[in-house]
């Protein structure tokens, strides 16, 4: 099983469990734990992942954190917990920071088995930064959270290359904040470069605060447009004498289809549930024009699911029970998990060697 059906697993249970999860110690056993078996880590290895890890910190004696991950017994990342309803904060990392400067990590997370917050000493080495370099979240797992999770894995485990990666993506988020507010709130500055390229003469406070009022509502339209293109150019992309496809058959894998990461995020709740009756390798995602199939063994005779994600209003989900499809209003993906019965009956009419 790869490490992103591991991940679409544990994601499922966090969203199922995590209201009833009220103490730490229950979202270290039920959360945190499994999350650290997905990258790999032995948690029953108490010379791989030691458990209330102590070390004299100062005046703080016998002091703990909840666990080490270690590797020729040296210590490569410190986890502190919380319960899943806590908001984390940087109060919450007062003994990351004190054990940071004691042990030879370099790496910290903080998380309610929910959030996660990553580490490490971008700023000044063998000092915590104030802020993590990298944050996700189990209720909405993008692509791009995967592929840096993955290097978090013990097969994968570079603490120089993560280190660099840190410093990369720490920017990256400091560079994305100060792009938001700027075209939410754009500052003198900003308006001054503008307003002396599209005015002419000495720009006056009204000139200024003209363009100031009227740049979020550009930006916004530019980001529109660029999407509007980029989705026309796709569909405008097939060949003119490819037939439309019929509605039960799948589009060639020419034509430019676009896969949305709503779709994905639903696939990846679908692959978890069926994960419970069959191999989640079966379990294969098609994309096509008008709805997004989710198929068993990928024949399209075998169809699981259809997610009819394109309208930009209206979101329905399809279960089927023969050839019947039922369309469900789906307003937030976490919704999908409600269709477990349906889903879990479809497979068991498609695979017959599924015990019932």
């Amino acid at each position: 099983m790869d490490f992103a059906t591991r991940l679409a697993e544990l994601q499922k249970r966090t969203i199922e469990h995590r209201e009833v999860l009220l103490t730490e110690e229950a979202a270290k056993t039920a959360l945190v734990m499994p999350f650290l078996q997905a990258l790999g880590y032995d948690v029953f290895n108490p010379k791989e992942v030691v458990p209330e890890f102590t070390a004299d910190v100062g005046i703080k004696k016998g002091e703990k954190v909840d666990y080490a991950i270690c590797s020729d017994e040296k210590v490569n990342i410190l986890v502190e917990c919380k319960p899943s309803t806590a908001e984390l904060n940087v109060a919450h990392a007062s003994q990351l920071f004190r054990y940071f400067t004691t042990t030879e990590a370099r790496l910290a997370i903080l998380t309610n088995g929910v959030n996660y917050q990553f580490f490490s000493d971008v700023e000044k080495p063998n000092k915590m930064d104030d802020r993590p370099f990298f944050s996700f979240s189990m209720d909405a797992i993008k692509p791009g959270d995967i592929r840096t999770l993955e290097k978090f894995g013990k097969n994968d485990f570079d603490i120089e290359k993560i280190i660099q990666e840190a410093g990369n993506l720490k920017l990256q988020s400091l560079l994305r904040k100060a792009i938001e507010q700027e075209f939410a709130e754009p500052s003198d500055e900003f308006v001054r470069v503008f307003a002396s390229r599209v005015l002419e003469g000495r720009i006056t406070p009204a000139a200024k605060e003209s363009v100031a009022r009227l740049v979020p509502n550009t930006i916004s339209a530019l980001i529109r447009d660029r999407v509007s293109e980029r989705l026309s150019s796709a569909l405008n992309a097939t060949t003119p004498t490819m037939a439309e496809p019929d509605e039960g058959s799948l589009p060639s894998p020419d034509e430019a289809i676009i896969t949305t990461q709503e779709e994905l995020n639903g696939y990846h709740i679908v692959q978890a549930i069926a994960s419970r009756l069959v191999d989640p390798k079966r379990v294969v995602i098609r994309d096509s024009k008008s709805y997004c199939a989710i198929l068993l063994d990928d024949n399209n005779r075998k169809t699981i699911a259809r997610m009819w994600f394109n309208s930009p209003t209206t979101r329905y989900f399809g279960t089927f029970a023969g050839k019947d499809e039922t369309r469900h209003l789906m307003p937030e993906l976490t919704g999908i998990y409600q269709l477990m019965p349906q889903i879990e009956a479809r497979l068991r009419e498609l695979d017959e060697t599924i015990p019932s």
